[in-house]
C-alpha cells in the first residue's frame, strides 16, 4: 500500500518486554505501546521500520521519553496521531530479541542448525573434525578436536584444543590449550590454558589466559554491564 511508514510485528509470548502494536476493529494500526502492563495485543514490535522523509518532520517534534531518549515508537505514534498511514506485516520466520548474552547465543545456535556447509578451506594437522564444521582461509587446526555445527573463520590457529558445537569465531582468533563449546568468539581474541569456555561471549581483542602462577588469583579487566560467573 501508500504507507508513510510501516512497521515489523511477531507474536510472543510475553508482550510487556516490548513495545505492542494496538489494532482497531478493521485491523489498522492506531496505537504503539511501549513494554505495556496490559497488552492490547501479542504482537511485538520487532525493531524493523519503513520510513518516508516525513519522519524527520516528526522526530523535529519530539520530546525525550522518561529515559531521556527520543523514541522510535513515539515517533510513529505522532505520525498514526497526524493522521499519516502507518501499515504493518508480520514477520513469519523465527525472530528473537538479541538484547542479551543468552539471546545472542541462542540465535548463534539456531544459525548454525541451519546454515552451516561443512566447507573446510583451513588446513588440519594431526586434528578431527566431527560434524557440519565450516573453517575459513589460513586458518591452522593442529592436534585438536573441532565438532559441528560450528564455524571458524579466516586466519586463526586453534592448538591444543577442543572446540564444541555451536561455537562461532571469528578471523585472526588464537585457541591454545583450550576448550570452547556453545560460544561466541569474536575477532582477534586470544584464549589459551583455559580448561573450559562455555556459553560465553567474548568480544573483539579479547584476551583470556590461565596464570601461570597462583591459580586461585582472578585477575579482571571488564567493561561496563559485565558478567562473571567463577
Amino acid at each position: 500500500g501508500n504507507y508513510d511508514a510501516m512497521v515489523l510485528l511477531k507474536e510472543v509470548d510475553d508482550p510487556t518486554r516490548f513495545g505492542v502494536a494496538k489494532f482497531d476493529e478493521e485491523g489498522r494500526l492506531v496505537k504503539l505501546v511501549e513494554k505495556p502492563r496490559e497488552p492490547p495485543s501479542r504482537f511485538a514490535l520487532v525493531g524493523v521500520y519503513f520510513l518516508k522523509p516525513v519522519i524527520f518532520d516528526v522526530i523535529r517534534d519530539l520530546k525525550p521519553s522518561w529515559r531521556g531518549e527520543l523514541e522510535i515508537t513515539d515517533a510513529l505514534q505522532m505520525l498514526i496521531d497526524r493522521g499519516f498511514n502507518v501499515g504493518y506485516d508480520f514477520v513469519r520466520g523465527w525472530w528473537f530479541d538479541t538484547g542479551k548474552k543468552d539471546d545472542i547465543l541462542t540465535v548463534n545456535a539456531k544459525i548454525l542448525d541451519e546454515r552451516i556447509t561443512g566447507c573446510v578451506r583451513g588446513v588440519l594437522e594431526n586434528s578431527k573434525v566431527e560434524g557440519r564444521v565450516d573453517i575459513g582461509e589460513g586458518t591452522r587446526i593442529i592436534n585438536s578436536v573441532v565438532r559441528g555445527p560450528s564455524i571458524i573463520g579466516e586466519k586463526c590457529i586453534i592448538r591444543d584444543s577442543y572446540i564444541g558445537p555451536y561455537t562461532s569465531i571469528g578471523n585472526n582468533v588464537s585457541i591454545i590449550g583450550s576448550g570452547v563449546e556453545y560460544s561466541v568468539i569474536m575477532d582477534n581474541v586470544s584464549i589459551s590454558g583455559v580448561d573450559r569456555l562455555d556459553e560465553c561471549l567474548v568480544g573483539r581483542y579479547s584476551r583470556i589466559v590461565r596464570s601461570e602462577g597462583n591459580r586461585r588469583t582472578v585477575k579482571l579487566h571488564i567493561s561496563d554491564y559485565s558478567e562473571i560467573i567463577l
